[in-house]
């Protein structure tokens, strides 16, 4: 345990990973006990996730801790983020992409925070260390859910790993954030939908003093290595020379010993050095979804009811951006302003988002090194160049989208949702690569600097904000704030300053979900501003 409350949860978390953390921190910024339970102690080299993206960071920078993670980054967050194609590190380039990720510092129009090239512990370090300052956020690790029934309430049995004691634990809701093998959603008898092994691949973390050096192509987060011998990924994950190493698409007569470990990185490199094996392991890439992400009072969140290939970087994050979700609706029952259509708002605007990461995730994972080998490529000759000049074409071609993703990371929308105001006329199609801000209701409020040299992301309040953007209060906010005050929905007022926010929200007001989605937008204010209320929270009839 790292921190204890006396609060009753009334919402008790299965899993302390990143998904299980955000909802955990969403629930404590709102005063909403809740506990944590994971059966492991969350510790090891293993490389998991190691992007952070713009979107992440700006839950963080909501929450406060976006500094915190930047300077917790082990390589530094002016390292460049720039992903190589190469023959091997002692061979030839054939193509890059740089700022990957948009791991860049510095201002950008589009997003309030860059993102950053972490490895997931470090993001779990910083996430746990604040959920547990929080009151009412107590993590319990070796703990293991035995099961749960419920009514009113759930009602879960947990046992304590290493004292061998079983409790009970009261809740009003029960989240499985507990990953791919999730004992909360066999429990509710949801089933993973899709397709099961597209590929097997190993994570072989490293230390190797000097790799760096060793090599013409300079710094980078990531280098794939297109050879015939060990077609892989290789690159720097941590201090004291820790790199991270990942044959692809391994061939199932294959069998992978940690002992191999060592020379297949020699082989795969070309570069001769002592290489200390700290962990390896193997994994299997899916494409597979939940056919339904509730019963009742228990839900399901990250790895629990979706699992994709790792390509573009969206795993973790989109297991936070669940947590936000769901979290701030949770709270809004539990504080009575919510009604029962935000919890069923939960699995239809994720839903959706989770089919189209997976779409994306596996049209990158379709093109692997494996994949992109030709005869005669490492050759220093005519044909060789050629081969390469071929190659790094193809690479350009198609794997541009996996490393610039603003367009997933920040261009959904929720489309179907009964807590969206939609509007009428075509909803705009989807673009995997370039991202346009948009306010129609159900994207995420585009972003802009504000003269002050804040974000305006920083004027939006913890519950709604209704956004003036041409900065003048007209006397019909005052009826939408007692309408607020008179179902105790908590709303802010951000007046932003004259000028580029209007044309870039295309209408005088927008009101913004405690997420940062636009619930609504108007030139005017309803006449009826308790009925547009009622249906952002979830309170409509039917």
């Amino acid at each position: 345990m790292i921190h204890s409350s006396r609060a009753t949860p009334r919402v008790l978390i299965v899993g302390a990973g990143p998904t299980g953390l955000a909802l955990a921190i969403e629930l404590g910024h709102r005063s909403i006990p809740c506990l944590v339970i994971e059966r492991n102690a969350r510790v090891g080299h293993a490389p998991r996730a190691k992007t952070t993206n713009v979107r992440t960071r700006e839950h963080l920078r909501r929450w406060g801790i976006a500094s915190k993670l930047r300077e917790a980054s082990p390589l530094g967050v002016d390292y460049p983020s720039n992903v190589l194609f190469v023959t091997r590190l002692a061979g030839h380039e054939l193509a890059r992409f740089e700022n990957a990720m948009y791991c860049a510092p510095g201002r950008n129009p589009m997003y309030s925070e860059h993102a950053q090239w972490v490895p997931q512990y470090t993001v779990e370090e910083v996430l746990r260390e604040h959920a547990a300052s929080l009151p009412g956020v107590e993590i319990r690790f070796n703990c293991e859910l035995l099961d749960f029934e419920q009514g009113d309430v759930v009602s879960a049995r947990v046992k304590d790993l290493e004292a061998g004691t079983e409790t009970r634990i009261v809740a009003d809701f029960l989240v499985g954030a507990d990953g791919a093998r999730s004992v909360v959603r066999d429990a509710i008898g949801a089933k993973m939908e899709g397709t099961y092994g597209l590929s097997r691949n190993y994570n072989v973390v490293f230390r190797a003093p000097g790799l760096d050096k060793a090599h013409r192509h300079g710094p980078a987060i990531m280098y794939w290595q297109v050879n015939a011998d060990v077609p892989s990924l290789i690159g720097p994950m941590d201090t004291g020379d820790r790199w991270f190493f990942m044959p692809t698409a391994v061939s199932e007569n294959v069998k992978f010993q940690a002992a191999d470990a060592a020379p297949l990185i020699r082989r795969a490199t070309g570069i001769d050095l002592p290489y200390e094996i700290l962990s390896s392991d193997e994994w299997v890439a899916s494409k597979l979804l939940a056919d339904r992400y509730r019963q009742g009072r228990v839900f399901l969140a990250g790895d629990a009811c979706h699992l994709h290939p790792p390509f573009g970087g969206y795993g973790m994050n989109m297991g936070i951006a669940d947590g936000v979700d769901l979290g701030w609706k949770l709270a809004a029952m539990l504080q009575g302003w919510g009604g029962g259509k935000l919890l069923d708002s939960y699995e239809l605007e994720r839903r959706p988002v989770h089919q189209f990461v997976l779409d994306e995730a596996t049209a990158n994972h379709s093109t692997l090194s494996n994949q992109l080998v030709q005869n005669g490529m490492e050759d220093d000759c005519a044909a060789g160049k050629q081969a390469r000049a071929d190659i790094g074409a193809r690479i350009m071609a198609t794997k541009l989208r996996e490393f610039n993703t603003l367009g997933v990371v920040k261009g959904y929308r929720y489309v179907a949702s009964p807590i969206i105001a939609g509007e009428e006329g075509p909803e705009p199609q989807a673009d995997f690569l370039n991202y346009l801000p948009s306010a129609r209701p159900g994207s995420i409020a585009p972003h802009a600097w504000l003269h002050d040299g804040r974000s305006l992301y920083d004027t939006f309040g913890a519950g709604f904000t209704l956004l003036v953007t041409d900065g003048s209060q007209g006397s019909d906010v005052e009826g939408l704030q007692a309408a607020a005050r008179a179902c105790q929905l908590p709303l802010t007022l951000s007046l932003a300053p004259r000028g580029s926010v209007a044309a870039l929200y295309g209408a005088r007001y927008a009101l913004i979900r405690p997420d940062q989605h636009v619930a609504w937008r108007g030139d005017s204010l309803p006449g009826d501003v308790a009925a547009l209320l009622a249906q952002v929270s979830g309170r409509a009839a039917e």
